[in-house]
C-alpha cells in the first residue's frame, strides 16, 4: 500500500504524490534544446524528486550523470586536487550502478581517483570528460544536486567556470563536451559568487551567466492535489470529498510540496488513529492535523527559523509585512527580497511582497509573538489565566475573549497614545488570544484583507470560525465601511456573526461592546 512521503525521493510507486509528468515535460524541453540551467528553489520543494523522475524520462536517449555534492564534505573543496578526487567517487558510483561508460574512459577515472598528489587539475578532469562526451555514442547530461554544499568554496566556481567554456566551445568551435547541465539547490550561483568575491566587478561576471532561464512553476496545483487523493480515496473509500479537501490544503499551503504531503501524512497516518478516516478527511480533520503540523519542530521550519536568524535584515524586512502591514513593491533585482524569495519565504502577489503561503505566516506569527511574551508578558498570561471563562460548553466566546483584552488593555496602558500604531494591537491581540486557543484552535490572517487600515485575524477553534477585523477608529463613515466589508466577507464565508476591535483615540469615545445588525449578520463592535 501507498503512503504520503516527506523525506528523500517522492515515487509513484510507493508514495501518494502529486503527478508531475507535466513539469516534466517542460524542463526536458530545455535539456532536449541543450540548455544549460539551475533549478533554484527552497527547502523540500521537489528538486530531487523532479530530477529523480526527470533522469527516467531521459535515460532511453541520453546518458544522464547524476551526481549530489550532499556527499562530498568540507575537504572536498579545499583544492582542485580533492575536488577532482571527490567528482571522481562520485562517478565511480554512477558506474557501479551500470551507467555506460567506456572502459578507456572508466580507467582514466580510476587512476585519477587513485593518485594522491596535489598536481591535479581541473583541467586533468575536464580533459577526461571532454574525451568520454566525445567517444559517447549519446550525448550526456549531467546533474548535480545540492550544490548549496558548495557555499564559500572557489574551486566550485572555478568547476563552474571550466563548465561554461566548455559550453561557450561547444557553440563556437564545435567542441563535445555536457549536452546539458542542470544545477539544483536553494542558492543560486550568483548569491555564492557574492560571498567568495565581494568586489563588484567579479560579482557581476558570474561563472554561470551562460545558464537559460528557468520559470517553470514546481509548486502543486489544487487539481494535481485533487487527483492525488483521488488515488488515495480508491485504496482507503474514505468518503471524502477530494476537491474540498484539496481546495483546503492547497488555499493553506500555496502548493509548497512538504507542506502538502506534511498535512496529508499527518491526517493519514495521525488523525485517522483518533477518528475514523471518514472524519479524519474533513474540515475538521485537516484543521486539526494544520494545528499538529504548526506544533512540531520539522526540518523546513528549521532551516525557515535559521534563514531569520543568520539575515537580521531578511528577519525584519519579514517582521515588518507581516507585523505592521508595511507594502513592500516586490523588485527582483532587490538582496533582501531575492534572498527570502530564494529561502521560499515570499512571493510575487501583484507586484507586492507577500508570505509565501498561510502555513508560513501562521508560523512566523507564532514565532515573533513568542519573543514579545518577554516583553509583554502580562498580556500572555491573563488570556492564560482567564482561559476558562472563554471556553463554554467546548465553544470559544469570542465576545467573551475581546472583553477580556479590552480589560486587559486597560488595565496595563490605560488610554491609547498617539504614538500607538495598528500594528501594536495586532501583536497584543494575537499575544492575548494565543494561550486560549493554544492547543486545540488555529488562527491566521486573511490575505485577501491584509492591509494597514484593517485585518481580519480567522480563528478557528473545534470547526467552528470566527472572524474578528483589527482597526484604527478613522470616525463614523470609515467604520460604517467597514461594517459593510465585514458582512459581505461574512456572507462569503457563510458565517452569520462576525466581530470588529477598534482601537479609538478619541477622548470621548465609547469603550466597550455593542451589537450591531448589517445586512441580516450579527457583528460585535469592540472598541479601546
Amino acid at each position: 500500500m501507498k503512503e504520503f512521503n516527506t523525506t528523500a525521493v517522492c515515487t509513484p510507486d510507493k508514495h501518494y504524490m502529486v503527478d508531475i509528468s507535466e513539469r516534466v515535460r517542460e524542463i526536458k524541453k530545455l535539456v532536449d534544446a541543450g540548455k544549460y540551467f539551475t533549478i533554484n528553489r527552497a527547502r523540500q520543494y521537489g528538486k530531487t524528486t523532479t530530477l529523480n523522475a526527470l533522469s527516467k524520462v531521459l535515460k532511453d536517449k541520453y546518458i544522464v550523470v547524476a551526481l549530489s555534492f550532499e556527499s562530498i564534505g568540507g575537504a572536498g573543496f579545499l583544492n582542485e586536487s580533492a575536488f577532482v578526487r571527490e567528482f571522481c567517487r562520485l562517478l565511480r558510483r554512477e558506474m557501479r550502478i551500470g551507467i555506460d561508460v567506456p572502459d578507456k574512459v572508466r580507467s582514466d577515472i580510476n587512476a585519477l581517483f587513485s593518485r594522491n598528489d596535489d598536481r591535479i587539475n581541473l583541467g586533468d578532469l575536464f580533459d577526461l570528460i571532454l574525451e568520454w562526451c566525445y567517444g559517447s555514442t549519446k550525448k550526456i547530461v549531467l546533474f548535480i544536486d545540492e550544490v548549496d554544499n558548495a557555499s564559500n568554496n572557489q574551486v566550485f566556481l572555478d568547476f563552474l567556470a571550466q563548465l561554461r567554456d566548455a559550453y561557450i566551445n561547444r557553440d563556437s568551435k564545435g567542441e563535445t563536451t555536457f549536452h546539458s547541465v542542470i544545477l539544483a539547490g536553494v542558492t543560486d550561483v550568483k548569491h555564492l559568487k557574492g560571498k567568495i568575491r565581494p568586489d563588484e566587478d567579479r560579482k557581476e561576471n558570474s561563472p554561470w551567466n551562460i545558464a537559460a532561464d528557468f520559470d517553470i512553476d514546481m509548486s502543486l496545483p489544487k487539481d494535481g492535489i485533487k487527483r492525488m487523493l483521488d488515488e488515495y480515496e480508491a485504496d482507503h473509500h474514505t468518503g471524502m470529498d477530494a476537491a474540498y479537501m484539496a481546495k483546503l490544503i492547497w488555499d493553506q499551503t500555496s502548493g509548497y510540496p512538504f507542506l502538502v504531503s506534511r498535512i496529508c501524512q499527518l491526517i493519514d497516518e495521525r488523525v485517522c488513529k483518533t477518528v475514523s478516516p471518514s472524519d479524519a478527511w474533513t474540515k475538521d480533520g485537516f484543521l486539526n492535523a494544520v494545528k499538529m503540523l504548526l506544533s512540531e519542530n520539522n526540518s523546513l521550519f528549521q532551516s525557515v527559523a535559521s534563514k531569520l536568524q543568520n539575515y537580521p535584515k531578511l528577519r525584519e524586512a519579514i517582521r515588518s509585512i507581516l507585523m505592521e502591514g508595511t507594502k513592500l513593491t516586490y523588485t527582483a533585482q532587490t538582496d533582501s527580497i531575492s534572498q527570502m524569495q530564494m529561502y521560499g519565504l515570499i512571493k510575487n502577489d501583484n507586484n507586492t511582497v507577500a508570505v509565501a503561503n498561510r502555513t508560513f505566516e501562521t508560523m512566523l506569527y507564532n514565532l515573533f509573538t513568542s519573543e514579545d511574551e518577554l516583553n509583554n508578558n502580562i498580556f500572555f498570561k491573563n488570556g492564560s489565566m482567564d482561559k476558562n471563562q472563554f471556553i463554554k460548553n467546548g465553544k470559544l466566546d469570542m465576545t467573551a475573549v475581546l472583553s477580556g483584552f479590552i480589560r486587559t488593555y486597560t488595565e496595563v496602558f490605560g488610554k491609547l497614545e498617539d504614538r500607538f500604531k495598528e500594528k501594536d494591537g495586532r501583536e497584543l491581540f494575537l499575544l492575548y488570544l494565543k494561550p486560549i486557543i493554544n492547543g486545540t484552535g488555529n488562527y491566521y490572517i486573511e490575505a485577501q484583507t491584509r492591509t494597514q487600515t484593517r485585518t481580519d485575524v480567522i480563528v478557528d477553534y473545534l470547526g467552528e470560525q470566527h472572524i474578528i477585523e483589527l482597526k484604527i477608529w478613522r470616525g463614523p463613515r470609515y467604520n460604517t465601511e467597514g461594517e459593510k466589508q465585514i458582512s459581505e466577507y461574512l456572507e462569503y464565508f457563510g458565517i452569520d456573526k462576525g466581530y470588529m476591535l477598534s482601537f479609538n483615540f478619541n477622548k470621548k469615545k465609547e469603550q466597550g461592546i455593542k451589537e450591531v445588525e448589517i445586512n441580516g449578520k450579527k457583528l460585535i463592535e469592540a472598541t479601546v
